[in-house]
């Protein structure tokens, strides 16, 4: 499914109100804290979760588990560290908390318990591999209790003293040999040797574990039932299932103790997860119910309760039409959750959910649509075994996620009190003003999205408009908290733009009928409409200026975005994450090529080349006008990173527009590594400035923010010099000489004041006495040392070049262009400095006071030799400049630099052997 993958940004241009700390920034958005993967406690005192957050300085997220007491809303870190924890879960008796981690660490014993061992293996071969650890609640460090070569994809307790794992089979053969010979080859769907996934259990008590299952298949997933005497499994017959769905999964019913097992749910099923009853005799099994064979098309998430007894599913009828919602925030399937005697369920109803319970009593269910200020909004839900307690998450499209511990009274949600403490980068933002829009889309059908208002918007005034669309296409998008790095709303709200998500045909929480309305060949033709039509709407009420109209997208986002720029030229601006423009080339390199091209294009390219000729957008391009920058994960297998290498060869060919296209190493179809999330919304926002709203000014990308240059050029003048040497030549009028390799060369370069002695007409700024006399010509620094000597007796020149060459040769530390810049600069940065100093007020911006670097208190070293001001030298033909200079790089390999007229300058040579 081509997800949005809504995880959850450089503040470039103007902002609209509030003060400066309301305004949003790139690290609001990418290095907030989130909380996900929450349980209650058995007792229902306690819940725990993981905090998950973008660590700098690791350039990714990391996630640490805490527990909450639900009473005094306290939370306890039971993790620490930059690892990646996740998957918290209860013992049954509640003294015990198992996760998975990939943290790196040697197994070790704790209250009297080891690690169990598999096979012996090289040390250091479990590094970095997903295993199953263990905390005692009653104090102490977690330890390991598997040592898998392979990652521990998933587990669950059975019992107390039992977890039941699940992963793939260590090496082979097969395997190993291919190892030795260092063979990296990738034979592509290679059934016969992908190893099997299977199902272990280890005994923590015994310090042993076992081989459950002999499956060759792969299990997808499992779930053991509370008493640890039997699991359900999803198995993966081959490997080409996910793109073309000609091998459905099969489901299979084990009992652990004697490990036969049967098969159930055989027939027209695509079971996404089952929620086992607390007594263990039964449990529910979620479906996503739809017509798409391959499990690639749409679908409504329906409830089967299963009876281990009689081995017998039944439909639970939950009397709504649009099924189940989904809740990605916990990891699980669809929102069912199981309590003693029943179980609840979030059911999809649009922009919000509904809450609802479900019990069973005198051979009926019943069902209870909760009541209570926050129901609407509600998702990552969970409940105790009485259910009487829930933990859930609520937010708006206005409001950031929090979570909430409540009751339930009768049929109303109560008593809601705010838990899990998290870091709130957004706390003071401004929160853009939401509301649900309604319009008639392509089939004259109500279309439902969300709108969100600029910041400090009046009526009365139009304003541009972003449509961010959504991906999928069977998601939608929610009266919920969704900004991230895949569309950050408030950033563009902020620079006075209207923000629109439409929910077009084929989004999901409207029902099946709607969702399946672009399968079999219309796959764009009722979206594309939805989308023009919506925005019509608003431009018709009013609120948006039909000449400031901009789009994005990320996946099937993308796709719809690319299409939008296809079918008209009023959009000034557009960015495609990871969207497909070649439809033969999807169905060929996509991981579910087949699958999701044969349900949405309605045929296969083999038998109709022609439609999917019809339906790219790759021959449309010469059509578009829309300045368009592309994302792509390198990596992407989702959407290949193909259809973005044809998408900027076809406009850039096409040369009708601007196009940019930028490819982020290793990542996958959506960026994990924190400076590829800042590097996409940095560059799509000044992509959206320099096009849309015509507020770009563009940085120079050889200034670095943090160096002196940067702060010279933003606030008009230098920091002020430190001072350290104190006022250096102050009362000193001729220039101070010292003993340097045989000479008696000037302690520093001549000063302003020193010069302006001699001639009284050259003006020196306010402040600028002691630093060097600069825009001096050769002909003036030989007329300054003729009159020096004249007034003193002393015969004064300038230094030679072979003097010079001994000089000149100490740049480290310097004040030269790599001070300023703050790194070492190359010639091509130089120029691109230049051109950003051209308008840096007064003359000679980046001269310091004479002798400002260098090792402090050192009186018996001349200064400035390698920056500050060029000097000039006399030669065999006549004169040169010698020394670094403050616009030029001290680089020792170009010998020909052109210091600026401004920063030529001289210091003096008195003809005298210094004395030994």
């Amino acid at each position: 499914m081509r997800w949005a993958f809504l995880l959850g940004l450089l503040a470039a241009g103007s902002m609209i109100a509030g003060e400066k700390d309301r305004q949003w920034t790139v690290d609001d958005v990418l290095l907030n804290e989130s909380a996900r993967d929450v349980e209650i406690s058995p007792d229902g005192r306690f819940a725990v979760w993981v905090k998950s957050v973008m660590d700098e300085d690791k350039g990714e997220s990391i996630a640490n588990i805490i527990r909450t007491d639900l009473t005094t809303q306290t939370d306890v870190p039971l993790t620490r560290g930059k690892d990646k924890c996740s998957s918290p879960r209860f013992s049954p008796d509640g003294k015990f908390i198992a996760f998975l981690s990939d943290r790196v660490s040697p197994l070790s014993k704790a209250k009297g318990r080891s690690a169990t061992k598999t096979r012996s293996r090289k040390k250091g071969d479990d590094d970095g591999k997903t295993q199953v650890w263990i905390l005692d609640l009653s104090g102490g460090e977690a330890w390991a209790v598997t040592e898998f070569a392979r990652d521990v994809q998933s587990f669950g307790w059975a019992g107390s003293d039992h977890l039941v794992f699940m992963a793939q089979e260590e090496k082979g053969r097969y395997e190993e040999q291919t190892k030795e010979k260092k063979d990296t080859s990738n034979l592509v769907e290679d059934d016969a040797h992908e190893p099997p996934v299977r199902l272990f259990r280890t005994d923590l008590a015994g310090k042993t574990t076992e081989r459950l299952t002999l499956n060759k298949d792969r299990i997808e997933w499992f779930a053991v039932s509370p008493d640890g005497k039997r699991a359900v499994t999803h198995h993966q017959q081959n490997l080409r299932h996910a793109y073309d769905g000609r091998s459905m999964p099969t489901t299979e019913l084990y009992d652990l103790e004697t490990g036969k097992h049967d098969r159930i749910f055989t027939g027209k099923f695509d079971l996404a997860g089952v929620r086992w009853k607390p007594d263990s005799e039964g449990f529910y099994a979620i479906n996503h119910f739809g017509n798409a064979i391959a499990g690639e098309g749409p679908f409504v998430g329906e409830v089967h309760e299963f009876t281990v007894k009689t081995k017998e599913a039944k439909k639970v009828d939950l009397g709504w039409e649009r099924g189940l919602a989904q809740q990605d925030i916990n990891g699980s399937a669809e929102g069912l959750i199981v309590f003693r005697d029943g179980f609840f369920a979030l059911l999809t109803n649009g922009v919000t959910n509904k809450l609802a319970r479900f019990t069973f009593a005198e051979g009926k269910w019943k069902r209870d649509l909760l009541t209570g200020e926050q129901v609407k909004n509600i998702f990552g839900l969970q409940a105790s075994r009485d259910g009487q307690t829930l933990v859930y998450a609520h937010s708006t499209s206005s409001q950031p996620t929090r979570w909430h511990t409540a009751k339930i009274k009768e049929s109303a949600v109560t008593e809601a009190k705010p838990i899990m403490k998290l870091e709130d980068s957004l706390e003071g933002k401004t929160f853009a003003k939401t509301e649900v829009v309604r319009w008639k889309g392509a089939l004259d059908e109500e279309i439902e999205g969300m709108l969100y208002y600029p910041h400090g918007y009046a009526p009365g005034k139009k304003h541009p408009l972003v449509v961010m669309i959504h991906g999928g296409p069977h998601y939608a998008d929610s009266d919920d908290w969704q900004d991230d790095w895949a569309y950050p709303a408030n950033l563009y709200c902020q620079r006075g733009a209207f923000v629109f998500k439409p929910n077009y045909h084929g989004s999901s929480n409207y029902g099946l009928k709607f969702a399946e309305s672009i399968a079999d060949g219309k796959y764009y033709d009722l979206e594309v409409p939805d989308i023009e039509k919506g925005v019509d709407h608003l431009i018709a009420k009013g609120l948006v200026d039909p000449e400031k109209l901009g789009v994005m997208g990320w996946s099937n986002g993308s796709i719809l975005s690319i299409a939008l720029t296809t079918h008209s030229t009023r959009y000034k601006a557009a960015s495609t994450g990871a969207g497909d423009v070649d439809w033969v080339s999807d169905w060929g390199n996509c991981d579910f090529g087949e699958a999701f091209d044969r349900y949405y294009i309605g045929k296969n390219p083999l038998t109709d080349p022609k439609r999917y000729q019809d339906k790219s957008p790759f021959y449309k391009l010469d059509k578009v006008r829309t300045p368009t920058i592309i994302f792509f994960g390198a990596e992407d297998r989702t959407v290949p990173a193909q259809q973005g290498w044809m998408h900027y060869r076809g406009l850039q060919q096409a040369g009708k527009t601007d196009v940019r296209f930028i490819l982020f190493p290793g990542e996958v179809h959506s960026p994990k590594k924190l400076v590829h999330q800042r590097r996409k919304v940095t560059e799509e926002l000044a992509w959206f400035e320099k096009h849309l709203f015509k507020t770009f000014v563009e940085k120079s990308e050889v200034l670095r923010e943090d160096s002196p240059l940067a702060r010279l050029v933003e606030n008009g003048k230098a920091a002020k010099d430190s001072g350290r040497f104190g006022l250096i030549v102050k009362d000193k009028l001729i220039p101070e000489v010292i003993p340097h390799q045989g000479l008696l060369v000037g302690r520093f370069e001549v000063t302003a004041a020193q010069y302006a002695v001699f001639d009284p007409k050259w003006a020196i700024e306010k402040g600028r006495d002691n630093y060097p006399a600069f825009g001096i010509k050769l002909e003036q620094a030989k007329a300054y040392c003729e009159w020096l000597s004249k007034h003193t007796g002393e015969k004064y020149r300038l230094p030679t070049e072979e003097e010079g060459g001994e000089l000149y040769t100490e740049t480290d530390g310097e004040n030269t262009l790599d001070h300023w810049a703050g790194y070492t600069v190359n010639p091509d940065d130089a120029k691109r400095l230049t051109e950003t100093m051209k308008n840096l007020p007064g003359a000679a911006p980046l001269l310091r006071e004479v002798g400002q670097f260098g090792k402090a208190g050192d009186k018996a070293t001349p200064r400035d030799l390698g920056g500050n001001i060029a000097e000039w030298v006399t030669t065999k033909d006549g004169s040169k400049l010698m020394g670094g200079s403050a616009d030029q790089p001290a680089d020792a390999k170009q010998k020909d630099r052109e210091p600026g007229e401004q920063y030529r300058g001289f210091r003096v040579v008195r003809e005298e052997k210094a004395k030994k």
